[in-house]
Order: structure tokens, then sequence, then C-alpha cells
């Protein structure tokens, strides 16, 4: 079973798709770190992330190890990883990495911006998690403020609002919701509820394979 999930920054995909993983005993990958880590190797570089050519190159020489590095989880990686996901060499370069994790036997989760539309359109189970820009925008302020980080909410949902331009704009695969992937709205969901929503979706579309098999 693969399940795909989807949507915007801080909407709650992560969380749910973390948690999904652990329930069925899939593997699970963040794609997002893939462009982090390519953004953050930029930037140690001293290279321009804005450049297309460049980050490809270090899209193609990325090593699996680099996704531990902890400060990948950080703002700065996260505006970096914005920046060099319109490439088009970047995401070609790790189709074939997304596509081959996707495919372990047992099955796996993947969430990302572009999962149910690009890496894994035939996915058993579909999901486009989405949240107000002005919630989600409360949530990594919070979540920065707990980290001991003086952030402002104006200046992050500022922030929010030009990821989601970019990441909506670009050329090359596109955040946008596939067209047979359900909906979950966390604007007014706690994290439990967000998941019992996600497992729902997942359940009902397992009864209706095992329908259409037999």
């Amino acid at each position: 079973m693969i399940i795909a999930i989807d949507g915007p920054a801080a909407a709650g995909k992560g969380t749910i798709a973390e948690r999904l993983a652990a329930h069925y005993h899939l593997p699970h990958l963040d794609t997002g770190l893939l462009y982090r880590a390519i953004g953050k190797e930029m930037e140690d570089r001293g290279l321009d992330p804005d450049n297309a050519k460049a980050a490809g190159k270090v899209a193609r020489a990325l090593k699996p190890a680099r996704l531990a590095d902890p400060s990948l989880r950080g703002r700065e990686a996260g505006e970096l990883a914005s920046r060099v996901a319109v490439h088009e060499p970047v995401r070609t370069a790790l189709l074939k990495f997304q596509r081959e994790f996707a495919e372990n036997p047992e099955g796996a989760v993947l969430d990302g911006r572009d999962i149910g539309t690009t890496i894994c359109p035939n996915a058993d189970v579909k999901i486009y998690v989405t949240a107000s820009r002005e919630v989600r925008a409360l949530r990594r302020t919070n979540e920065l403020r707990a980290k001991g980080r003086a952030v402002e909410f104006e200046t992050i949902l500022g922030e929010i609002r030009e990821r989601d331009a970019r990441d909506s704009g670009r050329a090359v695969a596109p955040l946008k919701a596939a067209d047979d992937a359900e909906l979950i709205d966390t604007t007014h969901l706690t994290a439990d509820e967000a998941f019992r929503a996600a497992l729902a979706i997942v359940e009902r579309r397992q009864k209706q394979g095992s329908k259409a098999a037999s």
C-alpha cells in the first residue's frame, strides 16, 4: 500500500504521515528533507540556491546520510528548500530516488507537495492536507518560539505566503491536490483529530480496494 500525502507548509501533513507509517508499520519518507538537504548543502558551499544548474549538480550527488542532519528541520532550511525545488534539474534528479523508495514491497508513506500528482500518481491512497495561512503561520510561530527563537507572527505569515506562491506557481510539479485526492482541512482540528480523519480515509480506500479485487 502506497500512501501519498501532499499539502503546504505547516498544514500537518508530516505529522499525519509519520503516524500513519507507524500505525501500518510502513517506511516513511519526508520528501521535503531532500530539498532541504540540497538547499542547505548549497548554502554550506556558498552556492546560489537560485542557480538551477548548480542545484541540479548537488541533487545528483545527494547522499541519504545527509537527511539525518538536524539542521534540516529548521526554518532557514525550509526557505532554501522552496527556492531549490523550483528547478527542473533538481526535481528530475530526485524523481528516481523517491519512486524507488515508494516501490518498497510492503508499501510506503510519502509526504511532500507533488507525491500524488507526480511521484506516485498511482498511489493507493492520496490525501491533501491543508489549513488557513493564518493558522499555519501561528503554528510555525509557536513552534519556533518554543525552541527559543524570537520571531514575529507577521514575519512568519509573510514567509508562508511567499512559499505558497513559489510552490504553487513553479512550472515543474507545482503544489496542488491530485484529482483523486481526499481533502483534510486541519484549520480547526487537533493533531489527533487530523490523524483519525486520515486513518478513516485509508481504511475506507482499503475496503474499496478489497471489494474491487473480489
